[in-house]
């Protein structure tokens, strides 16, 4: 793997992380204890736990999609997975700004969906580039799949 490519990629989803982090105000604690939430929701504890694995997995295989790409001359498909890799993380990240920073369940619900889509895309051309790159990477197009039915749920619970 190219270490120019994984720093970038690096790069991108600590921008997307810290952007995501930062809608999460010291007031914000005290609203999401109040949410009626199901009985499956995670604790608290699992979510730092998850992403940070997450977004560790996202910026390894996408850069070995990208240098499958580059590498094999497909230069297209590596500039649109990297323009695709660019909506997704602006999609992650501003998934906490609808949902922590205003409060917009229904639209952080609608938002989770967007994600998880995006993420399902993800993962189909990075398995194109890499098929076990591919594999790797299932389990975020899982967990925004499960974000969006929590969000969902959460959404229904407090309308």
């Amino acid at each position: 793997m190219n270490k120019s490519t994984l720093a970038g990629t690096s790069i991108a989803v600590a921008a997307a992380a810290g952007a995501g982090s930062t809608a999460s105000a010291k007031q914000v604690p005290l609203w999401y204890a109040r949410l009626r939430k199901p009985r499956y929701q995670p604790p608290n504890v699992a979510f730092p736990v998850a992403w940070t694995t997450l977004y560790t997995d996202i910026a390894t295989t996408s850069a070995v999609a990208i240098d499958r790409f580059r590498a094999t001359g497909q230069h297209d498909k590596a500039r649109h997975y990297i323009a695709a890799l660019g909506v997704n993380l602006i999609l992650n990240g501003g998934w906490s700004w609808l949902f922590f920073r205003y409060h917009k369940l229904g639209a952080s619900a609608v938002g989770a969906a967007v994600l998880t889509a995006s993420s399902a895309d993800l993962v189909r051309r990075t398995a194109e580039a890499d098929p076990r790159a591919g594999l790797a990477l299932s389990p975020y197009a899982l967990w925004t799949g499960f974000a969006t039915v929590l969000a969902s749920h959460v959404w229904w619970l407090n309308r």
